[in-house]
């Protein structure tokens, strides 16, 4: 059995961390970590968790977690896991870091956006990017993973195989991206308020959003060249999901079956990502719970632009499913053990 220890147990992500990891066949959890609930009872904080996680909170010790666990999940606020982590915890036990902590690889860049001293970027170089179908051979072989985000999940699979074959020019792309309250995690803030986000919608972090960075830099690997993207980020009044809506012009004419071969080319074998019928377009609902990205486009011919639209769960693909489907792969296990779930509804 793996044994897995969680820090950050009781936000959002990390609870749903606990839920998978607690179907996982091949995964003990040895540490519910949270500073704000130290010897409660993880079910007296998830009531759903009663009978299922019996075991007290505990802190953020990650030298002492790192004794006992051999997989560590960071579900924390960014600077946390980068001002713990140190070569002793990693001779030890794994880490899937779900900040943003070792995402980019210029460390300028993230203290720029983050706003944030890097307490220690001599790990960068080696994190690997835990997107799994870009980046599975590398992760099966790493030690320090970076979870990425859920707007950039989503947003990076939506476009990559059409910047990738370069049949869009990346510098005109513009990602349009719509989240549930829950992304912007569980802490009390006024903006989050029932009466504030209900029978609502908004644009927040125009043009200054930190995940901009991180989808600029994905994009950059794949088209060979500097990428710049605007990307805007709306909140809606759900609990869950991600859907993208990204605009890119084509480089020349192609067919509807041309860009789906593109698609094809890249995820027709991948498990987790479903790309949909011609005319048929991603809707949150139906990946609601589940670790799926589906994927859809339309050719606009009138504009010669291509209209990629992609969804997800963000708690799961877009957080803690990606998270865990890393997991697999570092410990050479399936990568869909514990993730073969079927999405909620209604």
């Amino acid at each position: 059995m793996i044994k897995a220890g969680i820090i950050g147990s009781t936000g959002y992500a990390g609870a749903e961390l606990v839920r998978l990891l607690l179907g996982h066949k091949d995964v003990e959890i040895v540490w519910y970590g949270s500073r704000s609930y130290i010897d409660q009872k993880y079910a007296s904080v998830y009531q759903n968790m009663f009978r299922l996680a019996e075991d007290v909170c505990r802190d953020d010790n990650m030298k002492e977690l790192a004794k006992e666990a051999d997989v560590i999940f960071t579900a924390t606020p960014q600077g946390l896991c980068a001002s713990l982590v140190d070569d002793d915890i990693l001779a030890e036990t794994k880490i899937v870091d779900l900040s943003a902590d070792f995402r980019l690889k210029d460390v300028k860049v993230y203290e720029q956006w983050y706003k944030i001293t890097h307490a220690s970027p001599q790990y960068l170089p080696e994190a690997v990017y835990g997107l799994c179908e870009i980046n599975r051979e590398d992760v099966k072989k790493a030690r320090l993973v970076a979870n990425p985000g859920c707007y950039t999940t989503c947003s990076i699979l939506t476009a990559w195989p059409l910047v990738k074959e370069g049949l869009i020019d990346a510098n005109t792309l513009i990602v349009d991206a719509k989240s549930g309250t829950s992304g912007a995690g569980r802490g009390a803030k006024t903006d989050n308020l029932f009466c504030e986000v209900n029978e609502s919608i908004k644009a927040y972090g125009v043009a200054t959003h930190r995940h901009t960075p991180e989808i600029e830099e994905q994009l950059s690997y794949a088209a060979g060249y500097p990428v710049t993207v605007s990307f805007t980020p709306h909140l809606v009044p759900m609990n869950r999901g991600i859907l993208v809506t990204a605009y890119a012009s084509l480089t020349r004419d192609v067919t509807w079956e041309e860009v789906r071969a593109a698609y094809e080319k890249y995820y027709g074998k991948e498990y987790f990502i479903r790309l949909l019928d011609k005319g048929v377009c991603p809707q949150t609902r139906w990946v609601e719970g589940s670790n799926f990205v589906d994927i859809g486009f339309q050719l606009d011919p009138r504009t010669k632009r291509v209209v990629m639209m992609g969804a997800l769960d963000n708690l799961v693909k877009g957080a803690a499913g990606q998270a865990v489907q890393n997991m697999n792969l570092m410990f050479g296990l399936d990568e869909t053990e514990g993730l073969r779930l079927v999405p909620v509804f209604p």
